[in-house]
């Protein structure tokens, strides 16, 4: 339906404005009427030229959706009928994008769908794992507690992530700007310098010679070094798309001496999370193990949570075949085996997951210690190499002008 825009004046003389649905101008009117209005404009919204355009629309953030869980879930236990809630969500969303999405899922609802099913046309927006919660959570009433529990996990989940992406940010930035300082040096400074030594004849020291062929080259073929790094970037992006690349890559990350236990780390504390948020909202664990699996983020990780899914199938316990993987410390698969035994494995998962939550801290602490002075003497080292090399040829002739 259209969007009006309306102002107008209440009996005792206030000024209103708002926005809202209506068929027509004329049923617009009506409303306003009888809601006590005296009517002074009104008129249809104009369209937004780029609104069909997915281009130009705002992105559904991981924020939004936690947001959109949390509040849902105060809504529906303080008694609030579904269709009301996503109602009045959809009108109080800013995100122009996911307002729709609101509103489209409320119209579904309306014409008899679940909301699990309204949900599951939204794979990029709501996971499989919101939408199996969501789905536990319809089928045993307690759809406000499912919700209350994903938005949590949803906050640890994006905490965690954000962890990981500052420990990344700090050495991507100093690599960047250690290109960016030595292309500058090669293209602009270093040229100055050529025409100076040339005007003084002699030989170059090496260093010094080394520099001026390299700035020549960068000056004759930077073109094709962009193209070449472009190019790189391609063929990496279409190998890693395939199972091979994906399986070549995500096992060297894994192997890497400085990120590789930060991410098993962090692999931990996800499983241990989302398989206990699971298990703890009713959801089969076999089902849970094909969810994991799947939001795992790393082949291998994913690879050895299938073999352990199909394991328990043929009746073996968790534990037997995560103790096989590299991915899982001995101490995690005990602990996981003192909650199978208890019967208490969710419980015990969201132990493990609060305690690698911990390490992971630790880890990005340490991490971050290490790779700072590294970094550091690595770019000092550079351009500091790169500036010496050059004045080596005013030293020399200092000295034998001396």
């Amino acid at each position: 339906m259209p969007i009006f825009l309306w102002q107008a004046e209440t009996k005792k003389g206030e000024s209103k404005k708002g926005e809202f649905e209506a068929v027509d101008e004329a049923t617009a009117r009506g409303q306003l009427r009888r809601q006590g209005y005296k009517t002074i404009t009104v008129k249809r919204k104009p369209k937004d030229l780029f609104e069909n355009i997915a281009f130009f629309q705002p992105s559904v953030s991981e924020k939004d959706v936690v947001i959109f869980a949390r509040i849902f879930a105060t809504m529906i236990n303080a008694g609030l009928p579904l269709i009301q809630c996503l109602d009045l969500l959809g009108k109080q969303e800013q995100n122009k994008t996911f307002a729709k999405v609101i509103g489209s899922i409320k119209d579904d609802i309306e014409g008899g769908s679940t909301l699990t099913d309204a949900l599951k046309k939204y794979p990029k927006i709501f996971d499989e794992l919101f939408v199996n919660l969501v789905a536990a959570g319809e089928s045993g009433g307690i759809l406000d507690v499912i919700l209350q529990r994903l938005s949590g996990y949803m906050e640890k989940a994006m905490k965690l992530k954000s962890k990981v992406k500052g420990a990344m940010t700090y050495p991507i930035s100093v690599l960047v700007i250690s290109i960016g300082v030595v292309a500058v040096l090669l293209l602009k400074v270093i040229p100055v310098f050529q025409k100076m030594f040339e005007g003084m004849g002699g030989t170059l020291p090496g260093p010094t010679q080394f520099l001026v062929d390299a700035s020549q080259f960068a000056q004759d073929y930077f073109l094709f070094m962009g193209g070449g790094v472009v190019a790189i970037v391609f063929v990496f992006k279409r190998f890693y798309a395939t199972e091979k690349g994906t399986l070549v890559v995500d096992a060297l990350v894994l192997k890497s001496p400085v990120f590789g236990p930060l991410l098993k780390k962090v692999a931990v504390s996800k499983f241990s999370r989302t398989l206990s948020t699971m298990m703890s909202s009713g959801v089969p664990i076999m089902e849970g193990l094909g969810i994991v699996s799947k939001t795992a983020g790393n082949k291998i990780i994913e690879i050895a949570l299938m073999k352990t899914r199909q394991s328990i199938s043929e009746g073996k316990t968790i534990a037997e075949p995560l103790m096989e993987t590299d991915i899982f410390p001995p101490m995690v698969v005990q602990m996981i085996a003192v909650g199978e035994a208890t019967g208490a494995l969710d419980a015990m998962l969201s132990k493990i997951a609060d305690f690698y939550d911990d390490e992971v801290d630790a880890a990005v602490e340490a991490m971050t210690a290490l790779l700072e002075p590294f970094m550091m003497v690595f770019l000092g080292g550079v351009v500091g190499g790169m500036i010496i090399a050059m004045y080596l040829p005013i030293f020399k002739m200092a000295a034998a002008a001396g």
